[in-house]
């Protein structure tokens, strides 16, 4: 059945170095449950080469993003800030990502992070491109960036969304889709409690693998293939077949990313 559906995971970091080991057997997997698209996020300068590399190998799969991760923003930060402007600059990309404001690791930055946030939807409006968003306890911090840049060419993923029905609500009304991942499978995870309430257009699915795997799965390395897991529990959540879910989700990306 799984060959008929039409997943794709919007964020997974297939260049960590947790697959190294299994890489292809992991992607086999992935597409034998119905993955076809694979959208990669950058973190920062040292995984770039890794990324292409992997398009290279997966051609009609694997599409990548650009960006400098806010948990990345340090020191040299306009060092890596030129990097990404320079990469954008020189080939194909489908969003500007994984990019935001993290404040659960460190504070120590968070001028800096808004800045580096501010500055790369600025380099996403100017290439045309969606923007994916990280946001760990900063909320506020983002839609205040958000808000700020507000416009009909701000559009996106919101990554991992973990907020509340009226963040989620917020989000939306800024031009991101919802990005729904293991933390839907979570007893604690919360946010199972009100997505039926928004419509399905407005969602799309991600593993974030190797992190966050989803339930039976929790605690241990994430994969694409668990895709089908986060789709079938979305399924149970909306009253609706799998395949309906892999369709819409699937043409949500499609609208996103621009193919």
């Amino acid at each position: 059945m799984n060959n008929l559906l039409n997943l794709t995971d919007t964020h997974t970091h297939l260049y960590s170095e947790e697959f190294d080991q299994d890489r292809d057997e992991m992607m086999q997997r992935a597409i034998k449950a119905g993955v076809s698209r694979f959208f990669l996020p950058s973190i920062d300068s040292s995984c770039t080469q890794k990324m292409y590399e992997l398009e290279k190998q997966y051609p009609e799969q694997i599409f990548l993003m650009m960006g400098l991760h806010p948990t990345y923003v340090k020191e040299n930060y306009l060092e890596e800030l030129a990097h990404v402007e320079r990469e954008l600059a020189s080939k194909k990309f489908y969003a500007v990502g994984e990019i935001g404001i993290d404040l659960y690791w460190d504070k120590t930055f968070l001028k800096e992070q808004q800045h580096v946030f501010q500055y790369q939807i600025q380099l996403a409006k100017k290439h045309k491109l969606a923007i994916n968003i990280h946001c760990r306890d900063a909320f506020d911090e983002v839609f205040e960036v958000l808000e700020s840049e507000k416009a009909t060419d701000l559009f996106g993923i919101f990554h991992c969304f973990t907020g509340d029905f009226n963040q989620a609500k917020k989000a939306i009304d800024l031009n991101m889709k919802l990005g729904i991942g293991g933390v839907a499978t979570f007893k604690n995870g919360k946010i199972d409690q009100f997505l039926s309430e928004i419509d399905l257009q407005h969602i799309v699915l991600e593993t974030d693998s190797p992190y966050l795997a989803p339930v039976p799965h929790r605690g241990k390395r994430n994969e694409s293939s668990y895709t089908l897991l986060i789709a079938q529990k979305l399924a149970e959540i909306y009253q609706v077949s799998i395949e309906e879910i892999a369709e819409i989700t699937t043409a949500n990306s499609k609208a996103i990313f621009g193919i």
